[in-house]
């Protein structure tokens, strides 16, 4: 542990901050201090709870490289859980396991640490294996047609549409049980042909992606890393490079969330390079270039990002209902299109242009199906007219977003309802009515939600 300690060339009090830092990126609190680092280190103590995961994930990020606990002389509790190199089945057979039934497994890597490291794609060789792996895996006994790939993707699409309009909160682990059982016992079936055996990969990592993207949306970001990890395997070994990109996507919309830009651009910048993006339909890949452009625009490539928004504008524009394209983009529309925008436009600093965009997106939603987002952009909107002193229009903004949270269960409403009450706290003992109604309804959300 010291010799990597003293690799880094931080000293223990920085580095104890750095552990604390990661431990609040994943909604816990540690008391780890200089001492403590002196204390495992002298000692070669393994340090109690989740706070050995910390440390090492704190000297990844660091080093630029993973550092694994073996390396520093700690005990993992559990292995890694997203090693681009663990067999596609078994990285599935393991989301069951944590998912459905092993509770101290589940908690395990719900206490583990959002990782950096494991935010670095593999390389272009892995990508060409995963394809040749797939065309050789010993087929099994049930027999799988295209009706079976048929009724998984319509239970795709079902719990796709509950997840926009309710939240990640709402049955997340029912996604991952039937992904888990139901959906596993196909991919080690034999199956009617070679695009059936495709299809059914395609469509389970689209199933990993949506259980990783709820619980994303949830505030289960160690878990949804998981998830998504797994997904993009699931779409290597189906040959398909626009579902490995529409995951990768949210990978980086995930790390753009937890305040990572960099690890978020080489992310998105991943998802529309080759085929991933040539190969994609239209409208997905409107949606790839928009997360791209806000990736852009967060690590202040101001002028990369417009011309990003620009092409993605043109690409949903020639976009038309019933092109051949799959079910998983169904959501992304102008709505879609223009929260994602107004998100970059905001990060360059563009407050009007951003503020314009969230009102397009609100007016052209269909909100009753797309419950979720529309509160969240409503919240946005009210937060810009909040910064520019507009108290009352953003007070009747955030009624409606609240309106809409109603039986919406997500981290990102909630985060939402945060940043009203976070906004209003200056005024809050000023006695002006409306303040004091969409506090009050903030607290109650949250309080309802926790």
């Amino acid at each position: 542990m010291a010799q990597v300690i003293a690799e880094t060339g931080m000293t223990q009090d920085a580095l104890a901050h750095a552990v604390r830092r990661v431990a609040a990126e994943n909604g816990e609190v540690i008391q780890t201090n200089k001492s403590t680092i002196s204390h495992w280190v002298r000692y070669g103590r393994q340090p109690s709870g989740s706070a050995g995961r910390y440390l090492a994930e704190a000297l990844s990020r660091r080093l630029g490289r993973t550092i694994t606990q073996q390396e520093i002389g700690l005990h993992e509790t559990t292995r890694d859980l997203l090693d681009w190199h663990t067999d596609t089945l078994s990285a599935l057979a393991d989301l069951g396991r944590i998912d459905t039934v092993d509770m101290d497994r589940r908690q395990a890597l719900g206490t583990a640490a959002y990782s950096l490291a494991a935010l670095v794609l593999p390389a272009d060789s892995w990508w060409t294996g995963m394809v040749d792996q797939g065309s050789r895996r010993r087929a099994g006994r049930a027999a799988v047609g295209q009706g079976d790939l048929d009724a998984v993707r319509d239970m795709a699409s079902l719990f796709s549409n509950m997840d926009q309009r309710h939240g990640g909160g709402h049955a997340r682990t029912a996604v991952a049980q039937y992904l888990t059982t139901e959906v596993s016992g196909y991919l080690n079936g034999t199956f009617a042909d070679r695009q059936v055996r495709r299809g059914m990969f395609s469509t389970a990592a689209e199933l990993a992606y949506l259980s990783g993207w709820m619980a994303f949306d949830n505030g289960e970001h160690p878990i949804a890393q998981k998830h998504f990890t797994v997904a993009v395997k699931l779409a290597a070994e189906a040959d398909d490079a626009p579902m490995a990109a529409h995951v990768m996507r949210a990978m980086a919309h995930q790390a753009n969330d937890l305040g990572h830009p960099r690890s978020a651009l080489d992310l998105a910048s991943a998802s529309v390079e080759g085929k991933r993006y040539t190969e994609a339909g239209l409208r997905e890949r409107a949606l790839l270039g928009v997360v791209h452009a806000r990736a852009l625009a967060s690590t202040g490539n101001k002028k990369a990002a417009t011309r990003a928004l620009l092409r993605a504008e043109d690409d949903l524009a020639v976009a038309q209902p019933g092109d051949d394209e799959p079910g998983r983009v169904f959501f992304f529309q102008e709505a879609s299109l223009a929260h994602e925008t107004a998100l970059a436009l905001r990060d360059i600093g563009d407050l009007d242009g951003a503020e314009q965009q969230l009102h397009r997106s609100a007016r052209t939603r269909k909100a009753a199906k797309f419950t979720r987002t529309h509160a969240v952009t409503l919240g946005y909107l009210g937060g810009i007219q909040a910064r520019q002193h507009r108290i009352d229009e953003a007070c009747a903004t955030w009624s409606a977003s609240l309106d809409a949270m109603n039986g919406v269960r997500s981290a990102r409403t909630r985060r939402a309802a945060a940043d009203m009450r976070a906004a209003l706290s200056p005024l809050r003992n000023r006695n002006i009515p409306a303040v004091t109604t969409v506090d009050k309804r903030a607290a109650a959300y949250l309080t309802a939600t926790a």
